[in-house]
């Protein structure tokens, strides 16, 4: 089995074709929906999410959450929540 390379500041990640990323209402919160379930997701991992897959970049997504959040130090905290998010299946590095 191939190893993965850590994800990089310059790779643009997408969410997974099987996954939807969506506000629920009855959950009052974002989710991601697949296939074998439901997450629900806490303010700051759908504030990733969707900054993550809506940018050319990790880089850009960064920057603009570090605008959002009046905040310059969050690209390790991101990139380290990214790659769980990689590694739970949830988005992958766009080819």
């Amino acid at each position: 089995m191939e190893t993965e390379l850590p994800l990089k500041p310059v790779d643009a990640v997408e969410l997974n074709p099987t996954h939807h990323f969506r506000w629920e209402e009855p959950q009052r919160a974002h989710v991601l929906l697949y296939p074998e379930g439901i997450v629900k997701l806490n303010e700051t991992a759908a504030a990733i999410i969707e900054a993550a897959t809506g940018a050319p970049s990790i880089a850009d997504a960064v920057a603009a959450l570090a605008a959002r959040y009046e905040r310059a130090d969050l690209e390790p905290k991101i990139i380290a929540f990214l790659e769980d998010a990689r590694a739970k299946g949830w988005i992958r590095v766009k080819s």
